[in-house]
């Protein structure tokens, strides 16, 4: 039997609802917005006004000229590169020391852990850590972007916590059988890990896509930056007057506002098209290793 809602139910339902739809449209415009707009003709859309709720003057004009640049390419190359070596290498060292840190028999483990968990409040600060990169003659390549972030300790706590939910049964059993340690992490551990080893590859693939700060503080030969440094050319370093050279008739400014959009869009596709199918695992990676039995 169904029991009837009160009044005060009914009012905190309807603000829970009015209240999460406004916070859903806050969220989704401005990317609907950047998205139509790349769309709309140029021109059009410099003296449109108001609300934009689908392109104004359909175009694809925009996405023809960011196409030409030859720097997409290039980042998109780079940006590529990155992302699936520095999250081999991330995934691994990570693997590695979570292992090890999670084995009863290893000394001083808390005392390795407590100086990781420090590392998560305070660190050398950028001018040791740009010495450091630069003593090791990084500065200007892509290493520099991917070896600096090789450990996550956040991530390395996470997958030391569901290691050691593991039972110690599976380790003891495999080495009766002469099993090594590395057998056992490569051939037990972590084949039981893969719901964690998921999550930290895409914690770690997100975070390469996105990466930003440690490109534009590295590297300065622009053969090598990453998308994200090529969106921030485009957008702030007035790199669109070399996309717009063919575009005379059509008001200049009005040009690069699309051509703005039209690079977002093109930088934020892959993630936008994989995120959604991939956001299950972003949950549970919340709660992977929270609980310890």
């Amino acid at each position: 039997m169904n029991r009837k809602k009160s009044f005060g139910e009914r009012a905190f339902d309807i603000a829970n609802v009015s209240i999460l739809t406004l916070l859903c449209f806050c969220t989704l415009y401005p990317i609907l917005y950047i998205i139509f707009g790349s769309l709309s003709d140029s021109v059009l859309l410099v003296r449109h006004s108001g609300f934009l709720y689908k392109p104004v003057g359909f175009s694809w004009d925009a996405y023809s000229m960011v196409l030409k640049n030859p720097m997409i390419g290039i980042g998109y190359r780079n940006t590529l590169f990155i992302l699936v070596v520095g999250t081999f290498i991330n995934v691994a060292l990570t693997s590695l020391g979570a292992y090890c840190l999670s084995r009863r028999n290893v000394l001083f483990t808390k005392p390795i852990l407590m100086m990781i968990v420090f590392t998560m409040f305070f660190n050398g600060g950028l001018i040791p850590t740009f010495m450091v990169v630069k003593n090791l003659h990084m500065v200007d390549t892509l290493w520099s972007v991917i070896i600096p972030t090789a450990i996550s300790a956040y991530n390395l706590i996470v997958m030391r916590t569901f290691f050691l939910s593991l039972p110690d049964s599976l380790e003891e059993s495999a080495k009766m059988d002469g099993a090594n340690e590395y057998t056992v992490l490569f051939r037990i551990v972590l084949p039981l890990s893969m719901p964690v080893v998921a999550v930290m590859i895409l914690f770690y693939a997100v975070g390469h896509w996105n990466a930003f700060l440690n490109a534009l503080i590295y590297l300065n030969d622009r053969d090598k930056f990453p998308l994200q440094l090529v969106l921030r050319e485009i957008l702030i370093q007035n790199s669109t007057d070399n996309m717009t050279t063919d575009t005379a008739s059509l008001d200049a400014a009005a040009v690069a506002q699309s051509i703005k959009y039209s690079t977002i869009v093109i930088a934020t596709v892959p993630i936008l098209f994989i995120y959604p199918f991939l956001q299950r695992y972003f949950t549970k990676g919340v709660l992977i290793g929270a609980i310890k039995e």
